[in-house]
């Protein structure tokens, strides 16, 4: 099943003035925003070559709630945010303003 099945009725929807109702348009943002924290945090983990086990025991968590984070499930707390940001030995950059969402981390050595 491809994603542009789903993608091009919506955009062609979306093309003849058809506008989505607000909360159906707030969900999609909040799912934005879990999907882009997800995707920082393996991309992160799978380039210091941690298992979800290892980075959960380093950052005090349950390899289930890293599973969660990932799939984009669940969003942690601010606290638990940043014990993963220690535990994955960078810094959490999080960009959040109208339509554009941006997560990623950023290690000492890339802010230099």
């Amino acid at each position: 099943m491809s994603y542009s099945r789903y993608r091009i009725p919506r955009e062609r929807r979306l093309a003849e003035g058809f506008t989505e109702p607000a909360e159906v348009a707030e969900t999609r943002h909040e799912i934005r925003i879990a999907m882009a924290l997800a995707k920082a945090v393996y991309d992160r983990r799978t380039q210091l070559g941690l298992t979800r086990a290892e980075l959960a025991d380093r950052a005090g968590l349950t390899q289930a709630e890293v599973s969660r984070i990932e799939g984009s499930d669940t969003v942690p707390t601010l606290p638990r945010l940043a014990r993963l940001a220690k535990a994955l030995d960078a810094t959490l950059d999080i960009t959040l303003d109208g339509d554009g969402t941006h997560a990623g981390f950023t290690t000492p050595q890339e802010a230099v």
